[in-house]
């Protein structure tokens, strides 16, 4: 039961680190004007490729964080 426990902290970590950095890019991103790159109608194609640049931006900063976090650990 104790080794369980064990394991599951380190998920749990960066679980919490990338929700963080999803929510950091996520409230950056909302900065950008990208109005005006959105074609007519086109606006949900949109909303997901907004999805995915702030999913992939939040991974590759968790994944740094992490990195330094275990480097210095």
């Amino acid at each position: 039961m104790n080794s369980i426990n064990l394991n599951l902290i380190p998920f749990i970590v960066r679980t919490l680190v990338y929700l963080a950095c999803f929510a950091a890019t996520m409230y950056g991103l909302s900065s950008v004007n990208y109005e005006k790159f959105i074609k007519k109608g086109k606006v949900i194609p949109a909303q997901v490729l907004y999805l995915l640049v702030a999913l992939a931006i939040a991974k590759l900063a968790g994944d740094f964080l992490l990195s330094l976090a275990y480097r210095v650990l």
